[in-house]
């Protein structure tokens, strides 16, 4: 039990990690997903295309070539990031992508006869995204935004390859010293806690808004 303890706080420093980075992709990573999702319904042909392009690189290449991209090829165009900045920008321009085109969905769901509304009742276009367009999608749109969040969480075990203290690293390490397997199954339950509380968080926000629909 001693052995166990002692294994579960260099896993504790670890989720620190693990939960940081997740809570600042998932902040930063969801409102440019938004903006992306605007641009690329965007009357102007050009800037659409360009999102449309980002999002089939981002969504098209896998996340660890964008890491080792970022880390390892932009300090050759005199762009030099900590690691843990690495993985946020990469993260974030990954994540942003895909909520993009969640957005994107969830706004072309809502039928033109509320943008036709809103105009006859004299809104701008930012008006009617704000109060009507939006707030409608966002109720749509929960179910796979939660999905890709706890894909979030288990993708964050890829910064081990920017040797970063994450938890997959630190359970590695202690089996490496230790020659015992059971850090990577204290792991698996760090995983299994915080994937259920994002779980819960998002059963929450459904229940929720559909109160609305009553």
């Amino acid at each position: 039990m001693e052995k166990i303890l002692l294994m579960i706080y260099p896993l504790a420093e670890g989720s620190l990690i693990t939960i940081e980075l997740f809570a600042v992709t998932l902040l930063l990573s969801l409102p440019l997903g938004l903006v992306l999702a605007l641009a690329r319904r965007s009357q102007n042909r050009p800037l659409s295309k360009a999102v449309e392009i980002y999002n089939w690189i981002m969504r098209g290449t896998p996340l660890m070539l964008q890491l080792l991209f970022i880390y390892f090829a932009l300090p050759g165009f005199g762009i030099l990031l900590p690691d843990f900045a690495a993985a946020i920008l990469a993260f974030v321009l990954n994540y942003a992508a895909y909520f993009a085109e969640i957005f994107r969905a969830g706004i072309q769901s809502i039928s033109k006869g509320q943008y036709e509304a809103a105009r006859a009742l004299g809104f701008t276009y930012y008006e009617t995204m704000r109060r009507i367009i939006v707030p409608q999608m966002i109720k749509r749109v929960l179910p796979p935004i939660g999905n890709e969040t706890i894909t979030l969480v288990k993708d964050t075990s890829l910064v081990y390859v920017l040797a970063m203290n994450d938890l997959l690293r630190a359970a590695r390490t202690i089996v490496q010293r230790e020659f015992d397997m059971t850090p990577f199954m204290i792991a698996a339950i760090f995983y299994l806690a915080m994937t259920f509380v994002v779980t819960r968080v998002f059963n929450w926000l459904e229940n929720h808004y559909a109160r609305y629909d009553e």
